[in-house]
């Protein structure tokens, strides 16, 4: 797939995290999505610079989609679509 990669901000064990990353993978979508551990410094820094308060979280390049139900829609959108706008 062609386009901007997306970033899928998350916590290991977090449920709501897993989810996120379970349908990253079984949609193939792993050229597509960077998978970022918020119990990393730089992750964590990057998450809370766009805004980033809960997650699984993804940002597409313009928005910040927080908590499982819209990162879900949003990666939804991508499968649907074909693309990431």
């Amino acid at each position: 797939m062609v386009g901007r990669v997306l970033e899928l901000f998350h916590r290991i064990a977090e449920p709501a995290s897993a989810e996120a990353r379970r349908y990253v993978v079984d949609y193939a979508l792993e050229d597509r999505v960077r998978l970022r551990n918020v119990a990393f410094e730089e992750a964590e820094a990057a998450w809370k610079a766009l805004g980033g308060h809960s997650t699984p979280a993804l940002w597409d390049g313009e928005h910040l989609h927080q908590g499982a139900q819209a990162v879900l829609a949003r990666l939804q959108a991508v499968v649907n679509l074909g693309r990431d706008g």
